[in-house]
Formats: structure tokens, sequence, C-alpha cells
């Protein structure tokens, strides 16, 4: 799964060398079991995914309460018919930017008993900042769809909002519509491994000179993924009850309320 920290990150927490990889599978398993039990508590993803779901709407009703949280709206169709609802038609809630919690008739028409929602889902406060050029871009040319490999021109350089190095293993990058998980980085020969298709996208080729994106992660989250997997590092065999008030504190602002 997709961590809100990364290993370098949990590394530095720890007060680590970035280097030290001794311990590095108990590392992985605290910043998993922290991002398990950081969206588990918080009734919430904090990656982004696309996805297609079916909500039963009420006839009697313009507003469609979502399911999860909503980042962007791709498409809506009516999931019996098979028929695109307009999405000029529909507004989302609330008006002044998302994550979007509900959906809208803005032509004074009704939903269809069954929609399919189609769109990238998860939560970040600031969407339109939560991703953030590498400073790099794929060299191979092309880059095949089933490739797992991609080579890039400095695998360890500073990225554009200066975070170094660019790359790391655990991030979640983007390629135009596609979406990569970062297994390992080789900083001597300037490779990527990944996972293709991440998260709900689609794998295909991309020319060489592709941008790279990053995926940043709410800072707030990030954070708090850190404190929670250092308590677990820390605590191994400690009972979940056992979980300090701080950090509880903490993630009540992140968890998703009822609408």
């Amino acid at each position: 799964m997709h961590t809100p920290a990364t290993l370098h990150a949990f590394r530095l927490h720890l007060g680590l060398d970035p280097a030290d990889s001794a311990d590095d599978a108990r590392l992985i398993h605290a910043l998993r079991a922290a991002s398990a039990h950081l969206e588990r508590l918080a009734g919430r993803r904090f990656s982004p995914r696309r996805e297609s779901i079916v909500h039963r709407t009420d006839p009697r009703s313009r507003t469609l309460l979502l399911r999860d949280d909503l980042l962007a709206l791709a498409a809506l169709t009516d999931a019996v018919s098979g028929q695109p609802v307009p999405l000029a038609s529909v507004v989302c809630l609330p008006e002044g930017g998302g994550p979007f919690y509900g959906l809208r008739r803005a032509d004074g028409g009704a939903f269809p008993a069954a929609l399919t929602v189609e769109g990238i889902w998860g939560w970040h406060d600031l969407w339109a900042e939560a991703w953030t050029a590498s400073g790099d871009a794929v060299q191979n040319s092309p880059l095949a769809a089933d490739a797992a490999t991609i080579s890039v021109q400095d695998a360890d350089g500073p990225a554009a909002d200066g975070a170094s190095p660019r790359f790391q293993a655990g991030q979640l990058l983007r390629v135009e519509d596609e979406y990569l998980r970062l297994l390992a980085v080789d900083a001597q020969s300037n490779t990527l491994t990944t996972a293709r298709g991440a998260h709900g996208t689609a794998a295909a080729a991309h020319s060489g000179g592709s941008a790279i994106a990053i995926y940043r992660p709410a800072p707030d989250v990030e954070l708090l993924c850190l404190r929670w997997a250092a308590w677990l590092y820390r605590e191994p065999d400690a009972a979940p009850a056992a979980l300090p008030p701080a950090l509880l504190a903490a993630l009540e602002p992140l968890r998703r309320s009822g609408i």
C-alpha cells in the first residue's frame, strides 16, 4: 500500500542515518501499520485513486451524498441504462472546492436511481497543490506499458519544491494520467523500479521526455503517520488500547464526519 510518509523520511524522523538500512523491514512494517491505522480510524483514504463507485439515489432529492471523499469528478453515468449524465448539470459540494462530499442537480432534474460516479477519490486539503514536479522526466524512448524500470536523469537530485532526494521508495508518481508506485531507487544507474498502473489507473506507453510528478500527502497527515509509525516501532507489543492520547487527538481533525 502507499504510505503518506516514505522510508527515507521515517529514518530521518527517528534520527537514523539515511543510508542505514539494517532495520528496514521493521521500519516498513511500522509505516504500513500506521497508515492502515490512520485510514481505518479516520474513515477515509489519504492517497488518490481512480475508481467508479455506484450510488443509490433518492428520487425525491436533488442532492446526493457521496460514499467517499471525491477530489475530482470525471464522469457520471446511469448505472442501469449506461447513459451519461451531463457534468454541466451537476454542482460538486461544497462549491468552494474539494474534497467534495456531495453532488447537486443544478438543472432542476433528478439523479437516476443508480448513479455511477467516476473520478479521483481520496482526501487532501489542497488537492490543487498535491502534485509537485520532480524536475525529472522519463528517459526511456519510449517507456513501454509493461516496463517496470524507468530511466531518469538524476534520481537523487532535488525536486522542484526543494525536497531531496527527489525520488524516494514509497512515493506515488504520475506520468500523464498513469499513477505508479515507486518501489526502489538506484541512484548510481539513475533507474526507478515501479509498480505500473497503480491506484485504479491504466498502465500506458509514454514517450521519452514525459514529465514525472510526485504526490505530496497533506503535511499534517504525513507528520501524523511518522509519529504513529515511530510509536509502533518503539512499542511493537503494545495493545491498540494503549495508543497515546496525543496521537488520537491529532487524528481527530482528520476524521471523516457524517454529513
